[in-house]
């Protein structure tokens, strides 16, 4: 059987298939968020990271497709793992059932942890990225924002002082005054943090690094970083719903458009 066909088949190839999508998964979440983060700066940074994103055009539709591909991989294989999971505890009785009483947290509630995030990221692009949601509408009604300085990538300026760009930094401090939203946020970057936590240690599982010296310490770098995580996203909402001062440099209010009855 072919390599590709073994990722598929065998228990084995299924499990590193699901720590690498994971993996690429992990890396975009954290520059997901370091990107968002920009809102605690001047309306230039997120703007302009967000105008150097849509300038990418069919670059960006080939990282979300790419991303879109390692979700749906990411899911199949951790269900069809769960199934064979269960279908073991089944066949080996009471004994394996105390084994799983004993098990964490995040490893029982991995797969509900999965559906929620899953329905967060689709309400999170169908809000920001595609416009049909929420307070999405104010894309169309929020006015433009003149950069002030250049963004830089790499030391390179990708967008000038000058350009007219969609205000982001307006809209995300718009989106997340509804008390209702950001509550989903954080429910939901909660249970994604808890979901990291499972997943980093099955990766270090998968990879062979999780022995007896090392479980310990792996465990605690794993519970820092998403600890870390979950405290970075939960700032956003946080500072926009108490009117942290720094957001409020740069908001303007969406403009009202009048509309023929």
């Amino acid at each position: 059987m072919s390599l590709v066909g073994n990722l598929f088949s065998s228990s084995i190839g299924r499990k590193f298939l699901m720590a690498v999508t994971g993996l690429v998964l992990v890396g975009f979440v954290i520059g997901h968020l370091v990107g968002n983060l920009q809102i605690f700066e001047s309306p230039d940074h997120i703007n302009g990271y967000a105008a150097f994103l849509h300038q990418l055009g069919p670059l960006l539709w080939v990282a979300r497709i790419v991303l879109l591909l390692c979700v749906g991989l990411h899911i199949w294989a951790a269900t069809v793992l769960t199934l064979e999971n269960r279908e073991a505890r089944e066949s080996n009785g009471p004994r394996s059932a105390k084994k799983w009483i004993r098990a964490t947290l995040a490893s029982r509630m991995v797969r509900w942890t999965g559906y929620v995030v899953l329905a967060f990221v689709l309400y999170h692009l169908a809000q920001f990225t595609l416009g049909v949601t929420g307070t999405a509408h104010f894309k169309e009604n929020l006015p433009r924002y003149t950069m002030t300085a250049d963004y830089r990538v790499a030391g390179f300026p990708v967008i000038k002082a000058g350009a007219e760009v969609l205000d982001v930094h307006s809209m995300v401090i718009l989106g997340f005054q509804s008390p209702l939203v950001s509550l989903f946020y954080i429910v939901a970057v909660g249970l994604l943090s808890l979901h990291l936590l499972h997943g980093l240690d099955s990766f270090f599982q998968t990879v062979g690094w999780r022995s007896a010296q090392w479980s310990g310490t792996l465990r605690k770098i794993a519970l820092v970083f998403c600890a870390a995580y979950f405290l970075g996203n939960l700032i956003i909402p946080g500072s926009v719903l108490i009117g942290a001062k720094g957001l409020r440099e740069g908001y303007k209010a969406p403009v009202t458009v009048a509309t023929n009855r």
